[in-house]
């Protein structure tokens, strides 16, 4: 028995080598051409820099140059993509031969406002739009608040602490797809382990899935609870880079602890936390696990959000020049909240001043 699969095994390989020698001579001469651009890449960046313009940062701007370029390769050139479609009407019924226009482009966008984005009349921008801003600021809201809470509790003296940062992350290592449908599991209506506890304490439990809000707070649940443990890792990382001088000195002053934490705690958590609510809101709004695997955007649409719509609409109706403006539009707005948000609440304060 293991004769024949030693046997099978080294057949395998030896059949395999003659590919897999084919595949490295047509990789090996370019990834010598990628090593020798970087290289060449970099000395010219630095020689313009360091002898042209006399940089002092000449050096980490050429360190920094590749991966650069890299960005603006794998980024830019999918978003000048799909620009190039939402000005088209390039959909499955003319899959080769799509056309390009301004024409094309406005009709589009004009659509995403005013005709309703999926099945149903009500399915409209502005019902979607205002469904998302909610769905985004409830999950945020509990992110921040309950990984607040967490944090300042491992951030104190506490026997085991490192287990409960371990076990407190597991939410957060657990990937999406497992996430989405062991709460669909437990929002059951019959047998979900959510209405067989309620039913416990004699309560009737409510139909999760089967009734749009209900099936709306399901997801809420399902996605506040995954996303705390970042929120608290980011939080607690930032609260145990305060110095504890601050501390002392306010508590020589008599500040209580609410005080503590409003005028020491908050302000100094600020580069933290700027950021970290930023991603939060960027990844809640773009949040399409969550819905897709628990609800499908159901029943009859009722907990669709923005990028759903817009799942739906480029994939599941096939209307490709329509799905690229969609995502351009949500695109421009979360690119205006990450500004304004930024700016207001100057997170980056200490790095623009650096």
């Amino acid at each position: 028995m293991d004769y024949n699969l030693w046997t099978a095994l080294l057949q395998g390989i030896r059949n395999a080598l003659p590919s897999l020698s084919a595949s490295l001579r047509e990789i090996i001469p370019v990834l010598f051409l990628i090593i020798a651009g970087s290289v060449f890449l970099e000395l010219a960046v630095y020689f313009v820099l360091a002898k042209g313009l006399k940089s002092r940062y000449a050096l980490p701007y050429t360190l920094l140059a590749p991966s650069a370029l890299g960005l603006l390769a794998f980024l830019g050139w999918p978003l000048i993509f799909n620009v190039g479609i939402a000005f088209s009407n390039w959909r499955l019924a003319n899959l080769l031969n799509p056309s390009f226009g301004l024409k094309y482009g406005l009709d589009n966008f004009r659509k995403v406002f005013t005709e309703p984005l999926l099945n149903t009349k009500a399915s409209t921008f502005g019902v979607i739009f205002g469904r998302t801003m909610l769905w985004t600021v409830v999950n945020v809201f509990f992110h921040v608040v309950f990984g607040m809470g967490l944090a300042l509790l491992l951030n104190r003296k506490l026997r085991l602490r490192g287990l409960y940062r371990t076990l407190l992350v597991v939410p957060w290592a657990i990937p999406d797809v497992v996430v989405g449908l062991v709460w669909k599991g437990e929002f059951h209506q019959q047998f979900g382990f959510v209405n067989l506890m309620l039913a416990k304490l004699g309560i009737v439990g409510p139909p999760w899935l089967s009734d749009g809000s209900w099936a709306f707070v399901a997801v809420c649940i399902a996605n506040i609870w995954r996303g705390i443990p970042f929120m608290m890792v980011i939080i607690l990382g930032g609260l145990q880079s305060i110095a504890g001088e601050y501390f002392e000195a306010a508590e020589i002053d008599g500040a209580s602890w609410w005080q503590q934490f409003r005028h020491v705690t908050i302000p100094l958590l600020q580069p933290v936390l700027g950021p970290a609510i930023t991603l939060g809101v960027i990844w809640t709004f773009n949040n399409l696990n969550a819905i897709f695997l628990i609800t499908e955007g159901g029943p009859s649409e009722q907990t669709n959000i923005l990028v759903s719509a817009l799942y739906n609409a480029a994939f599941g109706f096939s209307k490709f020049g329509f799905g690229a403006a969609f995502a351009i539009v949500i695109f421009v707005i979360l690119f205006i909240f990450a500004g304004g948000w930024l700016r207001a609440s100057g997170a980056l304060k200490g790095v623009t001043e650096a």
